[in-house]
């Protein structure tokens, strides 16, 4: 599994950070996830590895510009590139009815399907090797994570188990192997307590802009990578609140207290220079951050690829060029 950062500004874009836009690829093939849109996201996939012909679902975390302006170009993009099959966006309302007045009013037609999933309302299936869930989070808007869950790890039977329950070698087995809970001397066998899995299931949660990350504290369980939104420092608490942001060690402090082994920061304000030297930089997002976090930090740039092995271990890969 890798994650792909084509954009990590907050608000608007500077000449280093693109606004937001991830990639998350799944670990075999090609397949790959958007989360989050905004302008120029396009143009950033142009220095990628990513194909839009290989994209299989559009997710957008809430409707600010900043994160899903830069939708009507991509479809556009991957109609002229030659895309044929339907593409799934899962958003929050108003999302659906933007895109069809865009078009309709500058004649986008579109040679493929387009498939439109809620955020609020509706029960989202699983979209290749992953479960996906949807989380509301704080922020002036209805405003969304979406967390990923490996939902395809190699199982075997514990064949030890099944003998010491006395459940006998032969359909039963087979049932459980594939998932099914079976029927035995009148009692419910589970399928999950007799499977041993090669690794458990890795789980990322990317989150849209968010001012309350306790609110992630159930959907955070087992979770490997938190991607969180660290728009100011604490110094600019006061400007978070107002605006519906987070600040770098308000989200450290909530993964250090749930115990979150890996936190990638993204979404800086565009104050905060890349230079140690700068004041302020995105360097005291980070020391503020490691103040409190004892977990693996990063803190993104755009074109970053990070893999998540099957360990959990998140590692810088290389750049997404």
């Amino acid at each position: 599994m890798e994650l792909h950062f084509l954009g990590t500004s907050a608000g608007v874009p500077t000449k280093n950070r693109n606004v937001s836009a991830i990639g998350l690829s799944e670990s075999k093939g090609k397949r790959w996830y958007l989360i989050d849109c905004g302008e120029g996201t396009q143009h950033q996939l142009l220095r990628s590895r990513l194909s839009l012909n290989s994209l299989e679902a559009i997710f957008i975390t809430h409707v600010h510009g900043d994160h899903c302006y830069g939708l009507p170009g991509v479809l556009a993009s991957a109609g002229m590139n030659g895309r044929k099959t339907p593409l799934t966006i899962v958003a929050p309302r108003g999302i659906q009815e933007w895109l069809e007045a865009t078009q309709k009013h500058t004649v986008l037609n579109l040679p493929y399907e387009l498939r439109y999933l809620c955020s609020e309302t509706d029960i989202l299936p699983d979209f290749g090797q992953f479960t996906v869930s949807a989380t509301a989070l704080s922020h002036v808007i209805p405003s969304f994570s979406y967390g990923f869950t490996e939902n395809d790890t190699v199982a075997s039977l514990d064949t030890d188990k099944l003998a010491e329950k006395g459940i006998p070698r032969g359909p039963l087995w087979g049932e459980l192997q594939a998932g099914a809970d079976v029927c035995f001397n009148g009692k419910p066998i589970l399928s999950r307590d007799f499977l041993k899995h090669t690794h458990k299931p890795r789980k990322i949660i990317i989150c849209g802009d968010n001012d309350t990350p306790s609110l992630l504290k159930e959907e955070c369980i087992n979770c490997d990578v938190l991607v969180h939104e660290a728009t100011f420092t604490e110094t600019m608490a006061e400007k978070a609140r107002e605006f519906g942001h987070s600040f770098a060690r308000q989200v450290a402090q909530f993964s250090q207290d749930n115990r979150i082994p890996n936190l990638l920061l993204t979404h800086f304000s565009p104050r905060f220079s890349p230079l140690v030297s700068g004041s302020p930089s995105i360097h005291d997002l980070k020391r503020e951050a490691e103040s409190v976090y004892s977990g693996q930090l990063f803190l993104a740039e755009d074109f970053q690829r990070y893999r998540l092995d099957k360990m959990g271990v998140l590692s810088l890969s290389d750049r997404t060029t």
